[in-house]
């Protein structure tokens, strides 16, 4: 019996038996063999576990949590805020108000110690830890912190705090100098996490898978417009709106410096 070899040549060969196997990259079409090309190595997935479904990601819930390993940021900045939210709830009210105005943000404190009341204000959550800014806190900041690290999480945390607090008490002192507002408005207070928070939204929003990122956007902005639309407290509310488009803001910055995703929300 003749073979084709891969050059084109035909060459002797001993017969196959009829039910011999079909050697692996050559098919018979009108009784001649034909060679294909080298054979592509294709990647193996690993086995999912078991009890999973074939082909489908396994989602483990507790990846939503901070760890010490993987969050270590998110973590010790959550354990801080258990202390100070524990010292608001058991303390003497009098010695809270006490430590609340001196970490207010307000005009007279920036104009002092600036650096001091930015920091201080942070570490202080309205309402305590069941508010929905806390719970926010632990969910967006921990799946921030997974896609970019815990330096740019605080990056992005700081820079939503700081120039969102900015933004809304600069236009007070103005307000003030020019005689639009009381004096007593120089001290209004002014401390939390929330405007951080909602710039790490906005800036987790541009990780996201577009299914999942755009309704985070819509649903919190639509949220923080509704509260603006109430007019109950319109500077904190403007600057949860500033916040949050400045955590937009930072989306080049955040693609760009991407963690490899282990977990895709």
């Amino acid at each position: 019996m003749e073979r084709v070899d891969a050059k084109g040549d035909v060459t002797a060969g001993p017969s196959a038996p009829p039910d011999a196997p079909v050697a692996e990259g050559v098919r018979l079409l009108d009784g001649m063999p034909r060679q294909r090309g080298p054979v592509e190595a294709v990647p193996v997935r690993p086995a999912a576990p078991e009890g999973a479904a074939p082909g489908r990601r396994v989602l483990r819930p507790w990846r939503l949590l901070p760890t010490p390993t993987g969050t270590p940021f998110t973590l010790t900045f959550a354990a801080v805020l258990l202390v100070t939210a524990f010292v608001a709830e058991h303390a003497d009210p009098a010695l809270v108000h006490a430590l609340h105005q001196g970490s207010s943000t307000d005009v007279a404190h920036l104009l002092r110690t600036p650096v001091f009341v930015l920091v201080a204000s942070a570490l202080w959550v309205v309402g305590g830890v069941t508010s929905p800014y806390a719970v926010l806190f632990l969910l967006v900041l921990t799946a921030l912190e997974r896609r970019i690290g815990g330096l740019r999480t605080a990056g992005v945390f700081a820079l939503g705090h700081v120039l969102a607090t900015l933004a809304t008490e600069v236009p007070v002192g103005l307000a003030v100098l020019v005689g639009w507002l009381p004096v007593s408005s120089l001290h209004r207070l002014d401390y939390g996490i929330s405007f951080g928070v909602a710039a790490s939204a906005g800036a987790l929003a541009g990780l996201l898978r577009p299914w999942l990122g755009w309704p985070l956007l819509l649903v919190f902005g639509g949220t923080l417009v509704r509260d603006l639309i109430a007019y109950t407290d319109p500077m904190t509310n403007w600057g949860h709106v500033t916040a949050l488009a400045i955590g937009v803001a930072t989306w080049p910055w955040v693609r760009r410096r991407r963690r490899p995703a282990r977990l895709d929300l």
